[in-house]
């Protein structure tokens, strides 16, 4: 999300947002937000539960419309779609194997075939539990298939709501070194996540969202500097003005659904 170098040297982006504004009745989510995500680059947003994390990502993988703003996503990246997108809470038939949800979400795909479905799984994780059922998967390995439906296609841009929630460190690190692998061949990958240490580890750029709005954004080492801090959990109490015993829980509205579902190409422009 920097804007560091020459034009000559900039790598494309992939993923740009600009005036995207979100309310719920009186309630300001998102004011004015403007970000962009390159090729290759592994993007995190930051915030306190409730200050729009999920509204905004919604927005960007154009399940939600905002209230105003612009979302431009490239629809001639070369996969069978632009986006990826899995949502905060995954969830498929517990019936279905995951072999079988993936070729469910590969059939919506064209040219995704079943080499790509087995590539897929592998390069999840899953091809060990390929033909397991759903309903049988521990959550890490559904966090994982979501991943997998959500990289179908090859897409240009992937976009990761709290894809470590609930996971144990060890499965946090495997995931966001999946991620990292995809960034290395050329994916855009903006990721929420409260898991820190990993973001910090992993992430190119790091935004801090509150308020409506970003309070912070660069590399985690810059962040690190700027604040005087010494690991980027202690950054961010420093940037959101945290102190002992505050919650971190702002009064924002996080909007979901049961509908969630994966996005593909798509522009979505709002300027109302």
């Amino acid at each position: 999300m920097t804007d560091d170098g020459s034009e000559a040297d900039k790598p494309a982006v992939a993923l740009r947002a600009t005036g995207i504004e979100q309310a719920f009745g009186d309630v300001e989510v998102l004011a004015g937000v403007a970000l962009s995500v390159d090729r290759g680059e592994v993007a995190a947003v930051v915030g306190p539960n409730g200050s729009g994390k999920s509204t905004l990502f919604r927005i960007l993988a154009g399940i939600s419309p905002p209230d105003s703003g612009t979302v431009t996503i490239p629809g001639d990246a070369g996969g069978a779609r632009s986006l990826g997108y899995l949502p905060q809470r995954p969830a498929f038939r517990e019936g279905f194997t995951a072999r079988d949800t993936l070729e469910f979400y590969a059939d919506l795909l064209s040219g995704v075939d079943g080499d790509e479905v087995s590539a897929t799984l592998d390069r999840v994780g899953l091809a060990g539990v390929a033909d397991r059922a759903v309903g049988s998967l521990s959550g890490g390995m559904t966090r994982l298939l979501g991943l997998g439906v959500a990289v179908l296609g090859d897409p240009a841009v992937l976009i990761l709501d709290e894809p470590g929630s609930g996971l144990d460190p060890a499965m946090v690190e495997r995931l966001f070194g999946i991620v990292g692998d995809l960034a290395a061949d050329g994916t855009a990958v903006l990721v929420a996540s409260h898991e820190l240490p990993a973001v910090e580890a992993h992430a190119d750029s790091v935004s801090v969202l509150d308020a409506g709005g970003f309070l912070a954004s660069g590399s985690p080492e810059a962040l690190l500097e700027e604040y005087d801090a010494a690991s980027l959990s202690d950054a961010f109490l420093r940037i959101v003005r945290f102190e002992s015993g505050e919650s971190t829980v702002r009064a924002g509205v996080e909007k979901t659904s049961d509908d969630d579902e994966t996005a593909g190409d798509r522009e979505v422009e709002a300027d109302e």
